[in-house]
Formats: C-alpha cells, structure tokens, sequence
C-alpha cells in the first residue's frame, strides 16, 4: 500500500513539475482594471522615428476589411475573422509618428452637422461687432486608402508529445497570417505614392501534460492538465498597419515626398532598418 501511494505521489510531482516547465504565465485574472493597450515593436519604431521638416495633413476614409473571412465553426457565422476597426488602428498610428496630421474625415457629416449647430446657438453680439469665426477645416494634401487584403488560417501547424510510463507531454501549434495594404495619394493630381503591404503571423499555441497509469491492479489514475496561448488578433492588424506607416514614412523620404528636419538624421538605425528592409526583399525577388 505503502508503494502505490509513494508511485502516486512521484506521478503528480511529475506532472506538476512538467506544468511549471511549460506554463510560461499565469492565468489571467477574473477581475482586472481596464488600461492602455500594450505597444507592438512597430508602434515603438514609429515613436523613434527622426522629426520631418514638416507634418503632412493626411485624410482616411475608410480602411476597410477585404478578406471575407469569417471565424471557423463553432464561431458565429456572422463574426468576422478580423477586427473591422482598421481605420481608428490607422489614425492612431499616423498621429503617433509625428509625422501627420490626420484630417477627420470617415465621420465628416457628424463633424459639419456640430459646425452648424455652433453657427445657429451663436449669441445676438451688439452692433458694430465682427461676427465670430469659426476656423476653416484643414484640406489634405495626402490620401491613405487601403485594407486587410488577406487573412490565411493554419498556414503552419504541427505538434509533438511524448510518453514514458504513462506520465506524458504534448504541444500543439498553429500559425494564422494577416496582410494589410496601405497607400498614399497625392489629392492633387490623384497620383499614388507609395504601396505598401506588410504581414504578420498570428501565433497560437497549447501545451497538455498527463498522467496515465495503474497504482495498483485493480486502480487507475488519470491526470490531465494544459493551456492555450493565443496571439490577439486585432494586435496583429494593429502592428502590420503600424509597420506599413513606418515604410510609408521611410519610402517618401527615399522618392523624395517629404524631408526630414534634420538631413544628418538619415542614418537613425529605425529609419535605414525599414530602409533596407524593402531593398532586401527586392532583391530576393530579382534573385529569384
């Protein structure tokens, strides 16, 4: 009796050290305090950024979802794949940069509704007195249209696991892809600028460690325990749109759309990164 419960306890010490070895943070807890949303290393690269010579007005209508992709089984049909909120992760971005000025423009019929609504509740000043002015709208030089062009689920999956007396270990992977496309429009002459598309993989993970085995001959025992790891989909959308900004940022310098400040500021390690980045997959693809 003695050695079954002793094998027991050497089971569960197993299992239990096997789920220390892999749970790599601790559930998230029931209750927790709402707070800013983490910045992705792309968001990070655009605060690093050098300053421009002069900010560009830029105007967004509408970044909308192009994939069709809707979420799998058992997911409602009618929930969609990706985040629909593309446009406001834009706008954040080009704001952050310091590098644009984002014109209100997806909403501009609220925005002309509350201009007139200032007009009408003006108060009757005396006579002789210069009526009061309210600023002109800022016309934008630069348009941004563009989209989530693709969404492609379990481009990679695999797994692997592993058995010795019954104490057991097993993983399983799936990595998911999102492709964002931004360009740039002159509004003058409609000419587009720069087009970019960058991707990024949406990883998913889950990790089972088990128990399967007789104590004795007439008693079996069965343990099983395991989480899941998935990368937030919309922080993904979010970090490829951010990425695409900074190319943005990075090829109107090189053809010459805009300057910056200070010219020696060229050689900042987060501009020449994005810089080459682009000369290196064009070069692959001409080696090809």
């Amino acid at each position: 009796m003695f050695r079954n419960s002793f094998m027991f306890a050497c089971l569960l010490g197993a299992l239990l050290f096997l789920s220390g070895c892999t749970v790599t943070h601790p559930p998230s807890d029931l209750q927790a305090n709402a707070h800013l949303s983490a910045l992705t290393p792309a968001a990070r690269d655009l605060l690093n950024l050098p300053e421009p010579k002069g900010k560009v007005a830029v105007a967004v209508y509408g970044i909308r979802d192009q994939t069709g992709q809707y979420k799998a089984a058992p997911d409602s049909s009618f929930s969609t794949a990706v985040t629909q909120g593309a446009s406001s992760m834009l706008i954040r971005a080009l704001r952050d940069s310091g590098w644009f000025i984002p014109v209100e423009r997806e909403n501009l019929q609220n925005l002309l509704t509350e201009r007139k609504i200032v007009r009408a509740m003006e108060v009757p000043q005396p006579a002789g007195t210069p009526p009061i002015q309210i600023p002109q709208l800022i016309s934008a030089s630069v348009l941004i249209e563009g989209g989530i062009i693709a969404y492609e689920s379990n481009v990679r999956t695999g797994g692997a696991g592993a058995r010795f007396f019954g104490v057991g270990l097993a993983t399983q992977y799936q990595v998911d892809q999102v492709t964002v496309n931004l360009r740039t429009v002159d509004v003058r002459t409609g000419q587009i600028l720069q087009s970019i598309s960058t991707t990024k993989t949406i990883y998913s993970y889950e990790v089972n460690p088990s128990v399967y085995k007789f104590v004795n001959v007439h008693d079996l025992v069965e343990v099983e325990a395991g989480f899941t790891r998935n990368e937030p989909t919309q922080l993904c959308v979010s970090e490829a749109i951010e990425a695409g900004v900074a190319h943005l940022i990075a090829q109107g310098l090189k053809d010459g759309n805009w300057a910056l400040k200070d010219t020696e500021a060229i050689v900042n390690p987060v501009l020449q990164r994005y810089l080459s980045e682009r000369d290196t997959v064009y070069e692959r693809t001409a080696a090809k």
